[in-house]
């Protein structure tokens, strides 16, 4: 979902929602779904095959200083602005 790479899918997950709410192997599928529903809400890329503190580290966009971020509690939460992501009002992009 990353360009051309098949590495990666997209997560929709819609303003105030807990859990996503779509998955998307592609950005056209995604675009599609979210602009028919009209929804609002952020699509976000996601690795596969791999926890986004993992990928973070390793792609060289965060470097754990403190003591706890290696905890689980730190891991299990974290996530990356480096990260593609679309922000959708209405089902448009912004």
């Amino acid at each position: 979902m990353n360009n051309t790479s098949d590495n990666y899918i997209g997560l929709f997950h819609g303003a105030g929602g807990r859990f996503a709410s779509g998955v998307f192997s592609s950005k056209e599928r995604a675009f599609e779904w979210i602009g028919r529903h009209a929804l609002t809400g952020t699509l976000t890329c996601y690795p596969m095959n791999s926890g986004v503190y993992d990928w973070a580290i390793k792609q060289e966009y965060f470097t754990p200083k403190k003591e706890h971020e290696h905890s689980s509690d730190f891991i299990q939460n974290f996530t990356s602005a480096s990260m593609k992501h679309y922000h959708f009002e209405n089902g448009i992009v912004e």
